[in-house]
């Protein structure tokens, strides 16, 4: 009898590693289309306000960082320049995503990048047992503590919606 294999991804390595407790949720990647957030949070049935999406930003001075907020909401780069300590910040173009983070557009984490950039997490996360955010491929979310995630990525919680 033949077992459907659990895909592992980085982010799910990581957090083995560092025993934090989680759950995979996994959900069919095809059926997504293009407003990923809203769409995953629907086919998961994970509250959007607990659905946190991923996204990369460039800031004048200090460079590459990543921030997370709800799916239902959109990012105030002036909020965001603040929180970094830059003048002004700006998205990264989707075609840098792979090479900056080692993610595909739709399965960026915030956990297990390339590289450890500064992270910054909507304040709101913090009043919720549970949050979700990508779980690094396309078809995955990770469902943990707000707190845990600190511990991992070392996040900034900040007003940045």
């Amino acid at each position: 009898m033949a077992k459907n294999k659990v895909a592992v991804t980085n982010a799910m390595r990581i957090l083995k590693a560092a025993k934090i407790d989680f759950k995979e949720v996994e959900y069919e990647a095809d059926e997504v289309g293009s407003a990923f957030g809203e769409k995953i949070s629907e086919l998961t049935g994970i509250s959007p306000d607990i659905s946190l999406k991923t996204l990369v930003a460039r800031g004048d001075k200090t460079g590459i960082m990543v921030a997370c907020i709800p799916v239902k909401s959109e990012i105030d780069l002036k909020k965001l320049a603040k929180v970094s300590g830059n003048k002004k910040v700006e998205m990264i173009h989707v075609k840098e995503l792979l090479d900056l983070t080692g993610y595909i557009r739709g399965g960026v984490s915030p956990i297990g990048m390339k590289k450890q950039y500064p992270t910054y997490v909507e304040e709101t996360a913090q009043t919720y047992e549970e949050i979700a955010v990508s779980g690094g491929r396309c078809g995955i979310t990770l469902l943990m503590s707000p707190e845990d995630l600190k511990k991992v990525t070392n996040c900034e919680f900040a007003d940045l919606v």
